[in-house]
């Protein structure tokens, strides 16, 4: 079991449909990070900016060879980083569009997530099919369960149940809103006795909404552990300690005394 995960985070501004370009801007951003990371979280629909046009021929999810470009491009980098890639992108089914986070680690089939909860107010439900699954996985010896965006605002959804050390949530939360953004991150950590990153763009997208960004890491006693000032760019690496999660969960056993629940998902 890993003591210790580097996790990097990389809040950045997004070019509105243009997953080339997209690409290649973050491309250039983690290429210092090869040997110095575990994991590297991008910001949700991380190719476009969060879109209600999944349609639009730009975002098509495969090309002309039945491949998926931004898949075959996460799959390359970590790769060549030797560290995971987790963002989101539009993604056709066949049946319908999801909003589909993908947790890609070096030499091996990806794992994903769907996003459950659509951001009603964005329209989002009226051009995405929910998921119908909460998804945890295991990575170095960290249990990590998978959030999107809205879903963060479900604590339900959420909940540790034994089952994660390290809640991942991307997003394209607005500037108006940074405040729950911010204060749902610590809460989450808090409740859940867990470290928790939310990894949030900036800058302005096609719809003229803005972004401070705000990517937070938080600890399992909610304290900040990587917080920059509003609307600034960066790569940000912080270590998480095993060690530190599991002694604290012993001297403070909250979690024993939790209430016993079955999670269904709306259908």
């Amino acid at each position: 079991m890993s003591e210790d995960l580097r996790v990097t985070l990389i809040q950045t501004d997004l070019v509105w449909h243009q997953p080339v370009l997209n690409r290649a801007n973050l491309a250039d951003k983690m290429a210092p990070l090869k040997g110095q990371t575990d994991l590297i979280v991008l910001p949700e629909m991380f190719t476009s900016g969060f879109t209600t046009e999944p349609d639009s021929l730009s975002l098509s999810a495969l090309d002309s060879t039945g491949s998926n470009p931004t898949l075959d491009w996460m799959q390359a980098q970590a790769n060549e980083l030797n560290a995971a890639i987790c963002g989101s992108t539009v993604f056709d089914t066949g049946a319908g569009h999801t909003n589909r986070l993908w947790f890609v680690t070096p030499f091996k089939a990806p794992v994903y997530y769907d996003k459950v909860h659509l951001f009603r107010m964005g329209d989002e439900h009226k051009r995405y099919l929910p998921g119908d699954k909460r998804v945890c996985i295991e990575y170095l010896g960290w249990n990590i369960l998978l959030t999107v965006c809205y879903d963060l605002r479900f604590p339900v959804f959420c909940r540790n149940q034994n089952d994660y050390d390290l809640m991942l949530c991307v997003a394209s939360w607005p500037k108006p809103r940074r405040l729950p953004w911010r204060s749902l991150l610590i809460a989450r950590a808090i409740e859940n006795l867990a470290y928790v990153v939310g990894v949030n763009r900036i800058g302005e997208d096609g719809k003229g909404w803005q972004y401070s960004g705000d990517s937070l890491a938080v600890d399992f006693k909610g304290q900040l552990m990587v917080d920059e000032p509003e609307d600034s760019s960066f790569e940000i690496t912080q270590t998480l300690s095993k060690s530190d999660l599991l002694e604290f969960r012993e001297k403070f056993p909250a979690w024993m005394d939790a209430d016993l629940f079955e999670l269904t998902l709306k259908k």
